[in-house]
């Protein structure tokens, strides 16, 4: 496979020195972590290896990789690993994808209270998403799922949002049997949508209250508890987004599409365009227009400000689990379904062994061999030679 041309490291080595010179002071911890990790993603500063051709001669350096989870480099092992570790858990059952949004007033406290706004949209979410379902009125059982955080939306603009994924139906009360959903009809997005917006305001004040949410800059005005009621109050009223996707077609299209979605990163490398004069060019979807593709230039500044609007809280989990897809007691309920579904015993994968080279686990997983030879395509890269590292590695975040 071929790499694309440009780079989000680029941009960030290019312009990365003048943007922290003007803008280090209101840089995060975790934004520095970020943007360090990139700049120094596959390049000497980590170290690696020079292999060589056992065939043709032919030899090559291979820089390790920083393995922080905001890098467009860093994901595709991850990704596959995630992939087997959910293979055995599949359900033969419809899935639904269903994605809850919260509105652009909440997105800017979001922004300035990252992990107790993140973790309160998880909450409100998985509740609404249980009480619904655990209802006679709507399914009548309890539902496992998974949801993955989103901070962005295809322009880079902070747009939090979760995207869940759920089997259609679960175990009734008494554990006796299988409660499905309609076909291709999960809940009513109506009835989620107005639950979700009070649970989420409900938490959103007890926090407040509890002094747990701090305001700065454009939001100082909503510190006094007044100003804050007000502020939430023309929200109790409007429209909160849920929507339920199309239901995917198979059990077996689930991970293959979802896998897409809990490694992405806020851009990928092949949306870029151009890098220029000190501006940068990214291609991404208009959806307020029918999602056509759109170029769009900005500058690498504020490329840059906007890539780190989603870098996340150190050890901040993205992806949770819930019902019985949970962590606690996980085997134990999915195996009580895979009963209840007449289903067979799902072979588990194998554990990684921690002496594996991470080129066997990569074949493994993907089926692309990192030790063939580029060039003659029969030989494999044998190891001459270690690079050791020459500059302290940046902070891994791989949570």
């Amino acid at each position: 496979m071929n790499r694309p041309k440009l780079e989000v490291a680029d941009i960030f080595r290019r312009y990365g020195q003048a943007y922290r010179d003007k803008h280090g002071a209101s840089m995060s911890t975790a934004q520095r972590r970020v943007m360090t990790a990139i700049e120094i993603c596959r390049t000497a500063a980590l170290g690696g290896q020079i292999e060589q051709c056992d065939a043709c001669g032919e030899q090559r350096i291979c820089y390790r990789s920083c393995r922080n989870r905001h890098c467009p480099k860093c994901q595709s092992l991850a990704r596959a690993d995630w992939i087997e570790h959910r293979q055995a858990e599949i359900l033969n059952c419809e899935y639904f994808h269903v994605v809850f949004t919260v509105p652009d007033k909440i997105a800017a406290i979001a922004y300035q209270n990252k992990e107790m706004v993140y973790n309160i949209l998880f909450q409100a979410t998985a509740e609404t998403l249980r009480t619904i379902a655990a209802d006679p009125k709507h399914l009548g059982a309890e539902i496992g799922f998974f949801a993955v955080l989103h901070s962005w939306g295809s322009a880079l603009l902070h747009h939090p949002h979760l995207h869940c994924v759920v089997p259609g139906g679960g175990p009734s009360p008494d554990g006796t049997r299988w409660v499905h959903c309609k076909p291709g009809f999960f809940l009513h997005v109506r009835v989620l949508s107005l639950l979700f917006r009070r649970l989420f305001l409900e938490q959103l004040q007890f926090a407040f209250d509890s002094g747990r949410l701090q305001f700065f800059s454009s939001l100082e005005n909503i510190r006094d508890r007044r100003a804050f009621v007000r502020y939430l109050e023309p929200l109790k009223k409007t429209k909160w987004v849920v929507y339920a996707k199309r239901p995917f077609a198979g059990p077996e299209q689930v991970l293959d599409y979802v896998g897409r979605y809990t490694h992405r990163v806020a851009i990928s490398n092949s949306r870029l365009l151009a890098i220029e004069a000190g501006h940068v060019s990214f291609g991404y979807k208009d959806y307020r227009n029918q999602g056509p593709q759109k170029a769009m230039t900005l500058s690498a500044e504020e490329f840059i400000r906007r890539f780190l609007l989603h870098a996340l809280p150190h050890r901040f989990h993205r992806i949770r689990y819930y019902g019985f897809c949970g962590n606690r007691n996980r085997q134990e309920k999915l195996t009580l379904c895979r009963q209840l579904l007449s289903m067979a015993v799902p072979e588990m994968p194998p554990k990684p062994s921690e002496a594996q080279d991470y080129r066997d686990r990569a074949e493994l997983l993907t089926g692309t061999s990192l030790r063939l030879c580029p060039v003659c395509r029969r030989g494999r890269m044998v190891l001459i030679e270690t690079l050791e590292t020459r500059t302290h590695p940046a902070l891994k975040d791989t949570s």
